[in-house]
């Protein structure tokens, strides 16, 4: 059930984006609606993070600190969609309109209904339990990759280190996927499920893997040497991370672009009827850009 929070709502322009480096290639002014200026939607948070869009696209996004996952609708309005969330933090949708929760405070993944009923799909590795589930992604057979890090206190931790594992579309089954980097954080995969982008925020640096039949992932590829919080992929492939400013990085990892906000981007999605608007979560508030290029 959703439910009125008093956040304050803002819908009014916000801040002028336009901030592309002149260094860089035109072909970012492809990207960007014309004239496009950054917009806050909403603010009053603590702090923003794991947008996600929904089929009809309305974006369902954390304020990890108050324990909330609030929705922007189409519409323009807010509301909270669930309280006590776990200090949730990415989120993501599945194919049956259920909404996926890393929750880090719990230690844990899980699935919400529409109408707010939680299950639990893994809280532990080898009878170990997870540090703090942070980001995921659902390939198109249901599996979920899901980033493991820890950041702040570490108390109570039972593994040895931080991971990126995948959870089989049957949710039997837990496999590690990748154990080689500092500190894994955002993630996404492409359309067409061949590759999957993992984000390691602790070596500043953000990597491409092929992804095989079997969920394994092979032929690291260093796409971008920022590492990121969140970040997403558009129609034509462009990766979009979030470390100070949303950083614009082609297929071939060529920098084509940056969008400044107001406040440092923590993660970003495409949503809106047309998926032409970006939205970015930045600490206190939620922004948007309208877009020319549509979400992937």
């Amino acid at each position: 059930m959703f439910t009125r929070h008093r956040i304050r709502n803002i819908t009014v322009c916000s801040f002028v984006l336009m901030g592309l480096m002149p260094a860089l290639p035109s072909a970012a002014n492809d990207l960007i609606a014309p004239g496009a200026e950054v917009k806050l939607l909403a603010g009053g948070f603590t702090f923003t993070e794991g947008p996600a869009c929904d089929a009809d696209g309305n974006i369902y996004f954390t304020d990890i600190p108050n324990e909330r996952i609030h929705k922007w609708s189409v519409e323009g309005k807010l509301t909270t969609f669930r309280e006590n969330s776990g200090r949730a933090n990415g989120l993501y949708f599945d194919r049956d309109g259920n909404l996926l929760a890393c929750e880090g405070g719990n230690r844990r993944l899980t699935s919400i209904t529409p109408n707010g009923k939680v299950t639990v799909l893994v809280d532990s590795y080898r009878s170990k339990k997870l540090n703090s589930p942070n980001d995921l992604w659902i390939d198109a057979a249901g599996g979920v990759y899901f980033t493991d890090p820890r950041y702040g206190k570490m108390d109570g931790m039972e593994l040895d280190g931080f991971y990126v594992y995948y959870l089989s579309p049957d949710r039997k089954k837990v496999v590690r996927v990748l154990d080689n980097l500092v500190k894994p954080n955002g993630v996404i995969g492409t359309a067409d499920g061949k590759l999957l982008y993992v984000a390691d925020a602790g070596d500043g640096k953000t990597y491409g893997y092929s992804i095989q039949s079997d969920a394994s992932l092979t032929n690291r590829k260093l796409i971008a040497p920022v590492g990121s919080d969140g970040m997403t992929l558009d129609e034509a492939g462009n990766l979009y991370l979030t470390r100070g400013v949303v950083h614009i990085y082609s297929p071939a990892g060529k920098q084509i672009g940056e969008i400044k906000t107001p406040e440092s981007p923590a993660n970003v999605c495409f949503g809106g009827t047309d998926r032409r608007t970006l939205f970015m979560t930045a600490r206190k508030g939620l922004y948007c850009i309208p877009m020319r290029i549509r979400g992937q």
